[in-house]
C-alpha cells in the first residue's frame, strides 16, 4: 500500500461480496478509499454515515487515519464492510470500545448472503411462469 506504517492497526471487514482491508493510524481523521478520497467514493451520504458510525460512538472521528482498499460487491455493501473492518481495528486499538460496538451491533458479521439460483426456476426462489394450457 505504501502509505502505512507500522503504528498502524489493520483488519478486514465483510459484507456479502464485499472484502474491506482496513488500515488505521493516529493521525487527522482523514479517510481513503481505494486511494480516493471519500467524497468522491461514495456519491451516498448513508454510505458515508454508516461507516463513520463505529467512530462517532467511540468518540475517535478525527483522531485517526484511515486507509482502505475494498473489492467486490455494490457500493451498499461495501460500506458495510468498511464499517466492519474499522470496527475491528478499533477493537484492536482499545479492547474497552468492544462492549458498546457489540451493543450497537457493528461487531457481527452480518451472514446474509445471495441465494444461489436453482434449477427448474427462473431464480433463487422466483418460478417460470405456470400455464395450464
Amino acid at each position: 500500500m505504501g502509505i502505512v506504517d507500522k503504528n498502524a492497526f489493520y483488519a478486514t471487514g465483510r459484507r456479502k461480496q464485499a472484502v474491506a482491508r482496513v488500515w488505521m493510524m493516529p493521525g487527522s481523521g482523514k479517510i481513503l478509499i481505494n486511494r480516493r478520497d471519500i467524497d468522491d467514493y461514495f456519491g451516498r451520504a448513508t454510505s458515508k454515515m454508516i461507516l463513520r458510525q463505529p467512530l462517532e460512538l467511540t468518540e475517535t472521528v478525527n483522531r485517526y487515519d484511515i486507509f482502505v482498499n475494498v473489492a467486490g460487491g455494490g457500493l451498499s455493501g461495501q460500506a458495510d464492510a468498511i464499517q466492519h473492518g474499522i470496527t475491528r481495528s478499533l477493537m484492536k486499538i482499545n479492547a474497552s470500545f468492544r462492549p458498546a460496538l457489540k451493543k450497537a451491533g457493528y461487531v457481527t458479521r452480518d451472514p446474509r448472503i445471495k441465494e444461489r439460483k436453482k434449477y427448474g426456476q427462473r431464480g433463487a426462489r422466483a418460478r417460470f411462469q405456470f400455464s395450464k394450457r
